[in-house]
C-alpha cells in the first residue's frame, strides 16, 4: 500500500522531539547554530564549550524561544571530565545524538610545530571525540536504544592542504573512526557519520577571509562564495534525526564544491 495514502508526512523524518542533543564545541561558530537548529527542532540540547559565559547566554536564549537546553562547561581535553559529564546528563535523560563539534587548529610550518602543538589538536579533536562517543555508545547499548554520532571533520580530512598536519590527520582520523565503529554497530542501531565541512565564515576566521590569501582562498571555490552557519542546517538535521536512518560510516561534504576543484 502506498505509504502517502496512509497519512505519511516525510518531514516528520527530520522531527527530533523528545530527544536530547550534546552539542560540543557550542558557545561559538558552528557549534553554536548546529545548537539552535536542533533545538528549533525539537530536541533537547546539552551545550558544551569551556568558556562557560558564552553557553549561558546560548541556553538562555533558547530556553527563552521556548527550547530546552542545559549548559555544561567541558574541556574536551580532559576524559574525565567527559565521562563526568555523560554520567550526569544520563541521569536526566538519555542522550540520543552527539554532534562532535569542538576542535582547534593550529597553522605553522611542519618543522616548528612542538609536542604540545600536536597534543593539543590530537586530545580536542580526536581523542576527546572518542572519549564522549564511547561513552554515550556503551549506555546506549545497555539500554539498546539507537544512537546517532556525527562527527564534525572538514575537507581538509579527504583532501589536506599543508601547514595544518595534526589539524588534517585529526579529522581524517574521526572520518576513519565512525567507518571503522560502523562495522561493528550498525546492527545495533548506532549510527557514526562525519559532517565535513569547507570554508565557512565564522567570528573565528572572518577577518582572515577578508585578507589577501582569503580572497584567493574563495576564488578556489566553485560556489564563488565562503559558507555561512546556516548553509549546514540541512546537514546536521540530516545526519542527526531518522532520515538518515541507513546512513552509517558515511562522509557528507558541504563545502560548495571546493573538494571538487580541489
Amino acid at each position: 500500500m502506498d505509504v502517502y495514502s496512509k497519512g505519511y508526512d516525510p518531514k516528520s523524518l527530520f522531527d527530533l522531539s523528545g530527544k536530547t542533543a550534546f552539542v560540543t564545541g557550542a558557545s561559538m561558530g558552528l557549534g553554536y547554530r548546529f545548537a539552535w537548529t536542533l533545538a528549533k527542532a525539537g530536541a533537547k540540547v546539552v551545550v558544551t564549550a569551556r568558556t562557560k559565559s558564552r553557553l549561558e547566554k546560548l541556553g538562555e536564549a533558547i530556553n527563552d524561544f521556548g527550547g530546552l537546553c542545559v549548559v555544561e562547561p567541558l574541556d574536551m581535553r580532559d576524559r574525565s571530565a567527559i565521562r563526568e559529564c555523560v554520567e550526569r546528563c544520563e541521569e536526566d535523560s538519555p542522550i540520543d545524538v552527539v554532534v562532535n563539534n569542538a576542535g582547534i587548529a593550529i597553522v605553522k610550518s611542519p618543522e616548528r610545530y612542538s609536542d604540545e602543538d600536536w597534543d593539543a589538536v590530537y586530545e580536542t579533536n580526536l581523542r576527546g571525540p572518542w572519549t564522549l562517543a564511547q561513552a554515550v555508545i556503551q549506555k546506549r547499548l545497555a539500554d539498546e536504544r539507537e544512537c546517532s554520532v556525527v562527527n564534525i571533520a572538514s575537507v581538509l580530512g579527504i583532501r589536506p592542504l599543508g601547514h595544518i598536519p595534526p589539524y588534517a590527520a585529526s579529522k581524517a582520523g574521526l572520518i576513519n573512526l565512525g567507518r571503522d565503529l560502523c562495522v561493528d554497530l550498525a546492527a545495533k542501531n548506532i549510527r557514526i557519520n562525519a559532517l565535513a565541512p569547507g570554508y565557512y565564515e565564522t567570528e573565528m576566521n572572518r577577518e582572515w577571509l577578508k585578507t589577501e590569501a582569503g580572497l584567493k582562498l574563495r576564488e578556489r571555490i566553485p560556489a564563488g562564495r565562503f559558507g555561512q552557519p546556516d548553509d549546514l542546517d540541512g546537514a546536521i538535521l540530516f545526519l542527526a534525526s531518522s532520515a538518515s536512518r541507513f546512513m552509517n560510516g558515511n562522509v557528507l561534504t558541504v563545502d560548495g564544491g571546493h573538494s571538487a576543484g580541489l
